[in-house]
Formats: C-alpha cells, structure tokens, sequence
C-alpha cells in the first residue's frame, strides 16, 4: 500500500480507555466526511475476538486476523481509526497518530462511570500515568507523524477537531 496513491489521509487516534477518543472521532467524521472505524466494532464484524479474559473482563483480539480484514480498507484512504493500542498496526497504513491524553483524575472518574474496577481500574490509570501508549506510538512510528493532545473537556475536544481538520486541509494540498 503506497501512501501516495491515496487522496485521503489516515489517521489513527488513540490512548488509554476513557480519554475521548471515540468522541473526537465522531466529531471528527462528522465534520470531514471521513470514515470512522472502531476497532472494537470490527472486531466483532470479522469475528476475531478469541477467548475471554477473566482479569480484564474482556475478549482478547486477534490482531493479524484483523488486520488481514482492515488491509484492502486502509489501502482506500480517509479513515480514522479508533483504538486503544498502536503497536501491531503496520506504519504504512498512518500519515499522523494522535494520542489523546487526559488528567487522571477525570480519567479515573471516567473509568469507574463505565463500571472498570480492580485490575483493570488501576492498570488503565497507571498507563496513563506512565504515558504506555505514547511511548507505543513513539516505537512504532516516525516520531514528527505522533502527536498527544489535551482531551479532558467538551472544548479540548472541539479545538482538537478543528486543529486536525486544518492538518488534512495541508495534507490534501500537500498531496494533490
């Protein structure tokens, strides 16, 4: 898949659970007509969830079965992908990553809203605090494409929409 065939960009928007990113990135499909995939979703849709995690009170992914279902999407361009982790999807896929991060306090009250206790509470916070998944994004892509925005409020997310929508308005021109 050649970056340059594609008239559109992708994105990937990712972080710990809890931090905004499936409502930046409905506001962000909304906005720019971009397709918005959430991995969670087609994870279910091709059927590559295995067997359940007791700890975390998940299914664990099969991430090449996935990936092997989202290649030919990808290869489209003008998607936004929605996921928590970043490290197993190939580069070729991105032009920009953006991890949203979020004051761990209001990510604590977040996760707890949504029922995550225990392990699966405390884990997801230290992630967070230890920035797990911008160090991911850092190991696994040119480190100009990664970027962390602010995602604790309505305005952050609105102000973090309008500066990605800037960013494809260059890279449309950039790429014509």
């Amino acid at each position: 898949m050649n970056r340059t065939n594609r008239k559109l960009p992708n994105i990937l928007v990712s972080g710990t659970p809890g931090v905004g990113k499936s409502l930046m990135c409905r506001l962000l499909s909304e906005k720019t007509g971009l397709d918005w995939l959430e991995v969670s979703k087609l994870a279910i849709k091709y059927n590559c969830l295995e067997e359940y995690d007791e700890v975390y009170q998940c299914p664990v992914l099969d991430e090449d079965k996935l990936l092997d279902n989202m290649e030919s999407i990808m290869s489209e361009g003008g998607k936004i992908v929605d996921y928590h982790g970043v490290d197993f999807f190939p580069e070729r896929w991105f032009d920009i990553v953006f991890v949203l991060r979020t004051n761990n306090t209001i990510l604590y009250d977040r996760l707890f809203e949504r029922g995550y206790r225990g392990k699966k509470l405390s884990d997801n916070i230290e992630s967070e605090i230890f920035e797990i998944i911008t160090e991911e994004a850092r190991a696994s892509y040119k480190n100009e494409i990664v970027h962390e925005l602010q995602s604790n409020t309505m305005d952050e997310a609105i102000d973090n929409v309008n500066r990605i929508c800037q960013w494809i308005d260059q890279w449309t021109i950039d790429n014509k």
